[in-house]
């Protein structure tokens, strides 16, 4: 029985989902995953998620683009949900963590960041304005996958 790179994805997914309302409480420095300081990190965002998947079971990981918030710079710059994320700032992203990827994503608000895509048209890149991550409005249910609260 092969296993399709969409059943890894959505066990990632689910795994993190679990994961993480296991450690709702738990002290941000303390996550297991992501960032453990985000104050650390540049305010500059474009307004999307990331997802990790593989096709096969001990393949390399591939970062797709998860959400794409509807009025953030990468939605009017054209990324689009189900890229995949080939570069950024020319720099391949083969090979780099999760992390990482972000915080060559991330940077000053007003700066723009080049990042790099595959999707069905084929290769491209995609020039797009960072923002304050405060600036970007938290709307209804179904807005980047999250409720207003």
């Amino acid at each position: 029985m092969r296993i399709t790179g969409f059943y890894i994805a959505a066990g990632l997914i689910m795994g993190l989902l679990i994961t993480s309302s296991a450690i709702a409480d738990q002290h941000k420095s303390q996550a297991p995953y992501g960032h453990k300081d985000d104050t650390t990190l540049p305010n500059g965002v474009i307004g999307i998620s990331l997802h990790v998947g593989a096709e096969r079971i001990g393949d390399p990981a591939i970062l797709y683009v998860g959400m794409v918030h509807p009025e953030g710079p990468a939605h009017k710059a054209g990324l689009r949900h189900g890229d995949e994320v080939m570069s950024v700032d020319g720099t391949t992203v083969t090979g780099k963590s999760y992390e990482q990827v972000v915080t060559m994503i991330r940077g000053e608000a007003g700066t723009v960041v080049k990042v790099g895509v595959k999707d069905a048209k084929g290769l491209h890149e995609l020039s797009v304005e960072r923002v304050a991550g405060d600036k970007l409005p938290r709307g209804p249910a179904g807005s980047h996958g999250n409720q207003e609260r």
